[in-house]
């Protein structure tokens, strides 16, 4: 049985950057990678897959709430690879485990653990729940040299918690933070404490 892989990471961690690198490995072995992302996701135009490094690919599955890759046809396709895959809904992910149990084809997810209140999005925690293998993809801390755990939003040069969890084309405003840090930059803007913020709504 093919196996479902999650590969989470904070903003700015090369995870789009690791995706493109799996593909052209695909590429070079003259195998198949269907690359999918989410259909919201317009940032680098409709169809791109982009890094900050500034390598790009062509997505060849756009999807959305409303898409059935359980009637998709993989004839010939030897894994799947999915960026961004936090803003999927959850359902989405169920048909993603079900692809590897019935195609037998691996299927590698990309993208953020949690929002930056601190919350699973909903394809990512399905994912915690189903995969295989859970990997992290580790970066530093923006304020110190401690390892990044969490993304910090900014507004107007200090530590916020208002807004949608998606906010696409606004990565200026998100820093990767090790715990220590989010909580100091939290208190200087006169934020909730770690246990105010369990109860914020989404």
């Amino acid at each position: 049985m093919a196996k479902l892989y999650f590969r989470y990471g904070t903003v700015g961690s090369a995870k789009t950057l690791n995706l493109l690198a799996v593909a052209h490995n695909y590429q070079q072995q003259e195998k198949k990678a269907l690359l999918i992302k989410p259909e919201l996701d317009i940032r680098f135009g409709k169809n791109n897959i982009k890094s900050r490094a500034g390598l790009e690919k062509q997505a060849d599955l756009l999807v959305n709430a409303k898409t059935n890759l359980l009637s998709c046809n993989f004839k010939g396709i030897d894994c799947l690879l999915v960026d961004e895959v936090q803003f999927l809904p959850s359902h989405l992910i169920d048909q993603l485990r079900e692809i590897t149990l019935k195609e037998n084809i691996p299927v590698i997810c990309y993208g953020l653990r949690t929002d930056f209140r601190s919350h699973l999005f909903p394809g990512s925690k399905r994912l915690m729940e189903l995969a295989d293998s859970i990997e992290e993809i580790k970066s530093t801390c923006h304020f110190c040299h401690k390892k990044a755990v969490l993304n910090l939003k900014h507004l107007d040069g200090k530590a916020a918690l208002d807004g949608p969890s998606v906010q696409l084309g606004c990565e200026e405003k998100y820093f990767p933070s090790c715990f220590a840090c989010y909580a100091t930059q939290l208190r200087k803007a006169g934020l909730s404490t770690t246990e105010q913020m369990a109860t914020l709504p989404h």
